[in-house]
């Protein structure tokens, strides 16, 4: 049976596809991870690379082996390293309100005057503080650390519809401080983690639309043709001998 080509032709269709009722993008700052003297050294929990044995001091175990420079890393709950870019890295999720959303009116620079409803978002996540010494060799790495920060937006978001979000860029820094204990010998005394992360937060529904429209048809495929075989170039004057 020969099946002829749609193309050209167009057709009433009803399709599924989700709808953004609002989509706001923002910038998001964690509060300040600060760890500090003695019990901030015994949440970082320092380790060698491939020990377990914790709760070590940088400055004072790697006192006079040049300067020190720390990173933070995005990782799972268990410190194994993850992209904060792809989906799931970061929790982002809706925060449930008692009675549902709150609806707000607000005033457009216009004067109009419309109502949104209050969104709760959380996003939290896990990284580990790395440290390296002068040559560039990661020597301690901490417990990993949990971060979390809980936002609010003012979006058009009716019953029905749900929370899409997504981290679009990330930063994560580290500052070491260290200082001297009472004979001058190097210690632990601070270091500081900032989290920056940039978002888009949608609200969507799944939604059912009549359009108008032509079927696709797959495309001309290219063609591809064998090269001929190659042989490397002989040496006739010596072989095959005559």
């Amino acid at each position: 049976m020969e099946i002829k080509p749609i193309e050209g032709q167009q057709e009433t269709l009803c399709i599924k596809v989700p709808k953004v009722y609002d989509w706001v993008t923002r910038q998001v700052d964690v509060p300040l991870q600060a760890f500090n003297g003695e019990n901030g050294l015994k949440q970082l929990n320092f380790h060698l690379n491939n020990n377990e044995n914790g709760c070590l001091d940088p400055c004072a175990e790697l006192a006079g082996m040049g300067a020190l420079s720390v990173r933070c890393i995005i990782t799972d709950s268990q410190g194994n390293p993850v992209d904060p870019l792809v989906h799931g890295s970061i929790l982002c999720t809706e925060i449930p309100q008692t009675g549902g959303r709150q609806e707000v009116e607000i005033t457009l620079p216009d004067g109009e005057e419309i109502t949104l409803q209050k969104v709760k978002v959380l996003k939290k996540g896990y990284f580990i503080v790395q440290v390296t010494n002068a040559a560039g060799n990661i020597v301690y790495t901490s417990a990993p650390q949990h971060f979390a920060v809980a936002e609010k937006f003012f979006l058009c978001a009716p019953p029905g519809t749900h929370l899409q979000c997504e981290i679009t860029d990330f930063e994560c820094d580290a500052h070491l401080i260290c200082g001297e204990d009472e004979n001058g010998d190097p210690i632990f005394q601070q270091i500081d983690v900032s989290i920056n992360m940039c978002q888009n937060i949608q609200m969507e529904a799944l939604v059912k639309l009549e359009i108008t429209a032509e079927f696709c048809q797959p495309r001309q495929e290219l063609p591809f043709e064998c090269p001929p075989l190659q042989f490397p170039p002989q040496c006739p004057e010596i072989f095959p001998s005559s």
